[in-house]
């Protein structure tokens, strides 16, 4: 089992297996051009793999595969075979922007992929466009109804910005209910590649806007989740609401983050992170677990996002990371 320095059980591994992205989200890397890292530089799958079976090994159970997009590196759905076959039981994701899903969306299935995370921010082919700098929602919403039919448990995830797409909110909440999948509203972090022209939505903003059609109530947070769910009381839906600005939003917070170059990062607001690159490669399965226990020993106990007396807007570029 795995315990951080604050007593809470880490069993949540998010492993980032690019940092390119076909999209240039206002919220993530508007001006980032289009040159990445070396392909050189990126751990393969198989090192990769080494490492995620020493988690496993070690009590990680939730394994999601991010970006960047994840659906860019080619060879995707041998990575998952990988990891399915080591530990069949386990609750193998991806975060995804749907832009490519439709055409692969049956081969992640069939390596053993359970569920996707969509990014969603509108369903006006405009607005999407103006977010993601690119038209995209054809695309994005076919990747959905392909992975519907596949039977793949699906999430949809919005980030509400005010005068884009918060007139959306609850558009977006009935294209959810009406095929049986959870939207989850996330309230955008500050961070310092997105665009300055953009300001956030906090929840008691998204969920007013929400109550102005629905009488709701509170269910709260399923185990770890990031998100606090709610129920609509008309019609028994339950939405949830990720909202990192919250006081109590790290108490139990269960995850780590391992980037496409190696690096181990403990906490997605702050820039601390250990490489084990150098370990896997050398098949050294003892200093990986041990670089594992000290980033988990030095995790911080919380973001920064609500601290009113510290900076709120953090280094972190998200596209290594996948948030």
């Amino acid at each position: 089992m795995l315990i951080d320095g604050h007593g809470r059980r880490v069993n949540y591994l998010r492993v980032s297996v690019t940092e390119r992205c076909n999209f240039r989200c206002q919220y993530c890397m508007p001006e980032k051009p289009f040159s990445w890292v070396p392909t050189e530089k990126l751990l393969s799958f198989d090192d990769l793999f080494k490492f995620i079976k020493v988690a496993i090994d070690e009590g990680i159970n939730k394994v999601r595969i991010t970006g960047g997009e994840p659906l860019l590196r080619e060879d995707l759905d041998r990575f998952i075979k990988l990891i399915h076959d080591y530990k069949p039981d386990i609750d193998l994701a991806i975060t995804t922007n749907g832009y490519l899903l439709s055409n692969v969306a049956q081969k992640l299935k069939d390596a053993g992929l359970k569920r996707l995370n969509i990014s969603l921010d509108s369903l006006k082919p405009a607005v999407a466009a103006q977010i993601a700098q690119k038209n995209v929602l054809s695309h994005v919403l076919e990747g959905i109804e392909k992975a519907l039919e596949l039977g793949l448990k699906v999430k949809i995830n919005m980030v509400p910005l005010k005068g884009i797409n918060d007139s959306e909110i609850l558009d977006i909440l009935e294209y959810a209910r009406e095929r049986n999948i959870q939207v989850r509203y996330i309230e955008y972090m500050e961070n310092i590649h997105a665009s300055s022209d953009i300001k956030g939505m906090h929840g008691k903003e998204i969920l007013n806007i929400i109550k102005s059609r629905y009488t709701i109530k509170k269910i709260g947070r399923v185990s770890n989740s990031p998100s606090f769910n709610y129920e609509i009381v008309e019609n028994g839906y339950i939405f949830g609401l990720i909202d990192p600005h919250k006081h109590d939003f790290c108490e139990d917070c269960n995850r780590i983050r391992l980037t496409a170059e190696g690096y181990l990062i403990p906490c997605l607001y702050f820039d601390e992170a250990q490489s084990i690159a150098e370990a896997v490669k050398a098949n050294n399965i003892d200093r990986a677990t041990t670089i594992l226990k000290d980033v988990l020993a030095n995790k911080p106990k919380e973001n920064r996002w609500g601290n009113e007396e510290a900076e709120n807007n953090s280094h972190r570029a998200f596209f290594e990371t996948g948030g």
